[in-house]
């Protein structure tokens, strides 16, 4: 009776009877089951796939690295080790610079073996590809260091693709040095012949310096061409063994794309100056063939203004049709009145430089100048300018509501230009950007969007 009655108290106590019990039991049971199995079989953080292998040993199974499949799992080893071949060679590259300017170039110079002209034809701008290197080097070595650091071993954080491209302006310098390859090995072997106490040096620095590994300077020459046809090979590994939802994968691919766009161009560089040797050539598609003739077009409007490289930032390039109206009425009259050209159209701005340390600073400086190079289509096979580069600090950018699909730049006191492009969006995104730069770098600041033939006040004619 008293067991009967304690058990009627702990019924009334707790509502909860054996079945109803069993059956919650029954329930957590059949829960904790299923935690367990998602959690064996739970999907791989890098391709969501449901193929990890099943783990009955807790401890391993907590062990597992970053819940990853076989497959996923050799492919970020794939990975460490083609972003760490391509730190450790752009360092041994590094070093054959390091050796052709210690051990041979400053030597040379020292005892007075050749004449500075003569040293600048052998080592061309071996300084600045030395500057470059060390530069990138230090970047992508930063790289290394922090992944390490936040405990990223498989150095996943680590994007190479977005450091090259930060660094895409040393593709020039290896264009320049491998342009006058040719020329250098034929000055070396000239005065080798003609100047004994020259050859003695390098015959001895070949057989008796331990830090050329029995290699001569002809050889270490050739490191620039070798370094630069490796990056697409590099790149294409990376590649490879990083997913395409890794954020450097994008970033992967257009600088692969871009060496191999300025590889060709070398290429066709040094046959349109008679050399016989070819750099590695690559499949050409349309786009870089488009590329090419970019590189062509940059480079035709640096020589035009002479700025700095690493100062002049390309905002747009490409075809627009162009016309010169003869009188400031046209607009009454239509676009259609007008006599329209294609022309190849690149918006620089000059930069000043923030920071000597780095090739692109975080932060851009202020714009000191901002031109328009118009450049006509080519013809037998070189690009000509149609004339002068129109800086923008003496112009006025205007459109009129009765002529959207056109815009209008006035230089001041010159000439009048009307441009359009075949889509009217991309007509209105040039006009956008002209008029910011015209309008910063003009004297006049505070303009009202007028008619092409405003008014204009000078110091000629009013107070």
């Amino acid at each position: 009776a008293t067991r009967t009655k304690s058990t009627d108290v702990g019924r009334a106590d707790s509502g909860i009877g054996q079945m109803p019990a069993r059956k919650w039991r029954n329930r957590a049971s059949e829960t904790l089951s299923s935690l367990q199995a998602w959690e064996a079989h739970r999907p791989c953080t890098d391709c969501g796939e449901r193929d990890l292998p099943v783990e009955t040993d807790v401890q391993n199974c907590n062990q597992r690295r970053a819940d990853l499949c076989e497959k996923c799992r050799k492919r970020r080893t794939e990975r460490k080790e083609s972003v760490l071949e391509f730190v450790n060679t752009e360092a041994s590259y590094g070093e054959d610079l390091r050796i052709i300017k210690e051990e041979f170039y400053l030597p040379m110079q020292a005892a007075g073996l050749l004449s500075q002209e003569q040293l600048l034809g052998i080592f061309s701008n071996i300084q600045e590809l030395i500057d470059l290197n060390e530069n990138f080097l230090e970047i992508l070595q930063e790289e290394i260091d922090q992944a390490f650091d936040q405990g990223d071993d498989d150095l996943m954080t680590v994007c190479i693709g977005e450091v090259f491209l930060e660094f895409v302006n040393m593709l020039p310098a290896f264009q320049t040095y491998c342009l006058q390859q040719s020329s250098s090995v034929n000055m070396l072997n000239t005065l080798e012949k003609e100047k004994e106490l020259l050859r003695i040096f390098l015959n001895v620095s070949q057989n008796d310096n331990t830090a050329l590994r029995r290699m001569n300077l002809r050889s270490f020459l050739m490191a620039p061409l070798q370094r630069v046809t490796k990056y697409p090979l590099l790149l294409s590994r990376i590649i490879k063994a990083t997913t395409e939802y890794h954020p450097d994968h994008g970033s992967l691919r257009e600088a692969k794309s871009r060496i191999e766009s300025h590889l060709e161009h070398i290429n066709m560089k040094t046959k349109q100056e008679g050399n016989t040797w070819t750099l590695r050539s690559f499949r050409q598609d349309s786009k870089k063939k488009r590329e090419v003739i970019n590189i062509e077009m940059r480079e035709t409007a640096l020589k035009t203004v002479g700025w700095l490289r690493e100062e002049t930032r390309f905002v747009m390039e490409g075809s627009l049709q162009l016309a010169q109206p003869p009188d400031g009425q046209w607009v009454k009259k239509g676009s259609k009145t007008l006599k329209f050209q294609n022309m190849q159209v690149l918006l620089l701005v000059n930069m000043k430089r923030v920071s000597e340390s780095s090739l692109e600073s975080a932060e851009p400086g202020p714009v000191k100048d901002a031109v328009l190079v118009l450049i006509r289509d080519k013809n037998n096979g070189k690009f000509h300018l149609l004339r002068e580069p129109l800086r923008l600090s003496n112009c006025i950018v205007s459109t009129d509501p009765d002529c959207d699909d056109t815009f209008e730049l006035i230089e001041i006191r010159r000439e009048a230009f009307v441009f359009r492009d075949s889509d009217r969006a991309r007509t209105h995104h040039w006009f956008r950007q002209i008029r910011r730069y015209s309008r910063e770098l003009g004297s006049w600041k505070k303009r009202r969007n007028a008619l092409p033939n405003i008014m204009i006040s000078t110091p000629h004619t009013r107070p």
